[in-house]
């Protein structure tokens, strides 16, 4: 065992099932959308609002109501009018490429390339379209994932986050076997431990799982 799965095993054992994002292209997209500026608990009602309005299909968003629409985005709170354009122009872009979850479930490279003009995705939602909607074994990182990276001692911490991240995923993916379920599954755990105690101004550090081996926490616990 990799330390990297050891690291993860603690994860698992100390946070116990996580959800996963939407397995369906158009839902994880919208689920995308919603996740911005928002907190998980109010995109899940804004998703569970969607759901209950069956707008959760290109061409049943399309068609859905722009009040009830309009309400159910507010319930992930501000930037309702920039969520609304973001789906506006994804549904477009699924409604006229009928193929794009085939495609993106398709060679890399192609993948990469169709889901460019999908708006508010950035490198690390559309490496979460790869992995989770198309059985990519890409690693996310978004920036809860290269805190607690950095924190154990993974990656490059200089240069611009972009740099930064191409190096935390090198360095993680070194360590988990190349398949699509070990990735999901580092991905999870660091990505929710980022947000629940590695969190970025004032980290959990005495009940962290991973103090033990993690530099940061305790370099952290022997300053005081």
């Amino acid at each position: 065992m990799s330390r990297l799965e050891g690291l993860l095993t603690a994860l698992q054992a100390f946070y116990g099932a996580l959800p996963t994002p939407p397995r369906d292209p158009f839902t994880l997209f919208v689920w995308e959308v919603l996740s911005a500026h928002a907190t998980p608990r109010k995109r899940d009602a804004a998703m569970a609002a969607l759901k209950r309005m069956r707008a959760l299909t290109p061409d049943a968003m399309w068609r859905a109501p722009q009040k009830k629409l309009d309400q159910s985005l507010r319930l992930a709170g501000p930037y309702a009018e920039n969520r609304l354009q973001a789906l506006r122009t994804g549904v477009d872009l699924f409604r006229r490429s009928p193929a794009l979850p085939a495609i993106i479930r398709g060679p890399l490279p192609a993948a990469r390339r169709a889901l460019k003009p999908l708006p508010q995705l950035g490198e690390a939602g559309a490496h979460r379209m790869l992995l989770f909607a198309a059985d990519h074994p890409v690693l996310p990182i978004d920036a809860r994932v290269n805190r607690v990276a950095h924190r154990l001692g993974y990656g490059d911490a200089g240069g611009d986050f972009k740099r930064q991240a191409r190096s935390v995923q090198e360095a993680l993916t070194r360590e988990l076997p190349a398949t699509v379920a070990a990735v999901r599954r580092a991905f999870l755990y660091l990505s929710h431990h980022g947000g629940a105690t590695c969190t970025e101004g004032d980290p959990h550090c005495a009940v962290c799982p991973l103090l033990t081996d993690c530099p940061e926490g305790k370099k952290r616990m022997a300053n005081g």
